[in-house]
């Protein structure tokens, strides 16, 4: 083979290395790109590792479960188990004095502290957002109102009476019954499948109001 075939025959190998590679990379990026949904129902079955749920949207739905897939319980709370201090949070609306008005309020155990910190758009209503935070001031005597510390911000939160306010609290596969009332964090995969990164179970009939 003479150089100039040689060197071309270089130049082309090099090339689709270069296209391939991109090509991979171009996938990853699309996979990395895809976020995880929420899936609200309640469970039909539990078959292996497969959960079964059908949704509060009247679909019928498979999600996969992991080794790293996380359940936790979720239990009926009190206004008097926030306290200043207290982490929470609270999917809301917002409000024409710039506060927000709480859709639900749920509590994280002590050891969650510091899951979801932020303030973000949520997909439980029009409109609605999600805050993570510790509670600062708490005035329950005239209203119940709330401000919310997270990095970078803080919220005033307005809870009316009949907003339904939960714990959340450690759990494990034995509260996958069917019947069970289920949030359920997934991550699709390029197929469709969903795989449960985490799962809020409500207990003793409770449906988790996230």
């Amino acid at each position: 083979m003479n150089s100039k075939a040689g060197k071309q025959l270089r130049n082309t190998l090099l090339l689709s290395t270069l296209l391939v590679s991109a090509m991979i990379a171009s996938g990853i990026a699309r996979a990395e790109d895809v976020k995880p949904v929420r899936v609200r129902g309640a469970i039909t079955a539990m078959d292996g590792d497969v959960l079964k749920i059908h949704s509060n949207r009247n679909e019928d739905m498979q999600v996969n479960l992991t080794k790293d897939t996380q359940v936790r319980g979720v239990t009926l709370a009190q206004i008097a188990d926030i306290k200043p201090g207290s982490y929470i949070g609270s999917a809301a609306v917002p409000q024409a004095d710039g506060t927000l008005k709480a859709l639900e309020v749920h509590v994280f155990p002590p050891e969650l502290a510091g899951t979801g910190d932020g303030h973000r758009a949520f997909d439980l209503g029009k409109d609605s957002t999600m805050t993570n935070g510790s509670v600062g001031d708490l005035v329950t005597s005239n209203g119940r109102t709330m401000t919310v510390n997270y990095k970078g911000g803080q919220k005033t939160i307005v809870i009316p009476d009949d907003v339904p306010i939960v714990n959340l609290v450690p759990g494990d596969r034995s509260l996958l019954k069917p019947g069970v009332k289920i949030i359920v964090q997934a991550q699709p995969a390029a197929d469709g499948s969903l795989s449960a990164l985490s799962i809020s179970a409500g207990k003793d009939g409770v449906t988790p109001p996230m």
